[in-house]
């Protein structure tokens, strides 16, 4: 099995790209039974609110040093990737809020170990930022999230009543920041790892070799 560990947060548009460009990549490949994710956190905005505060342009705007303007043309050009991928990507209308309960979501359904509940917890987390535009501090939509990812609700609704899982949260992003990497997506495929949304071609380059050395290991 080729383990795909990514490092990635909620409020990322990068991160959803990559993921989405991975998924397209593994099911043109045929590989989607070999595959395995293993998700990990890193919040970029540790400090964000639990309620929103201002628009996704403003805070561009003043996290780039742009004016208005080109922040909304920067934040469209990054929409269109995410468009080129087959997701439906509102990245001017996001309503950034703490992604910390979003994480610790995630953190719990990755104790159950079932990677593949984790990417569905995953999946939903994301859309829900960026194609419904929904508050990610907000239980109410972590637990509609749970819901449909089929997460048992008493358990949920514990988790985010506590700090449950927070040390597994810092844990992570520890782990990568004293290594080095403070941005994400931190991607590593099999050992090798690479940062941000990278093309296809390189996706596809680590994914062959991947293949190629489990292939050989199985001979």
């Amino acid at each position: 099995m080729i383990k795909i560990s990514i490092w990635t947060d909620y409020a990322c548009p990068f991160c959803y790209i990559a993921e989405g460009r991975l998924d397209n990549l593994i099911a043109e490949m045929g590989i989607a039974d070999r595959v395995e994710y293993d998700y990990h956190s890193f919040e970029l905005y540790p400090d964000a609110p639990k309620d929103v505060t201002e628009t996704t342009v403003v805070r561009f705007a003043k996290k780039y040093g742009l004016t208005e303007e080109e922040a909304a043309y920067r934040i469209d050009k990054i929409s269109q990737m995410g468009e080129a991928e087959g997701l439906t990507f509102k990245y001017a209308s996001t309503l950034n809020t703490n992604s910390m309960d979003a994480h610790r979501l995630t953190q719990y359904a990755k104790s159950l170990n079932d990677p593949l509940l984790t990417k569905k917890v995953m999946d939903l987390l994301f859309k829900a930022y960026f194609s419904d535009n929904q508050k990610l501090a907000d239980h109410d939509v972590l637990l509609d999230i749970a819901k449909k990812a089929g997460l048992e609700l008493a358990s949920v609704k514990k988790v985010l009543g506590s700090n449950e899982y927070y040390d597994e949260v810092r844990a992570d992003e520890n782990f990568v920041m004293t290594r080095g990497i403070n941005a994400v997506p931190f991607i590593v495929i099999d050992g090798k790892g690479v940062m941000g949304a990278q093309s296809k071609k390189i996706f596809k380059q680590l994914l062959t070799e991947a293949l190629a050395k489990e292939n050989k290991a199985t001979k």
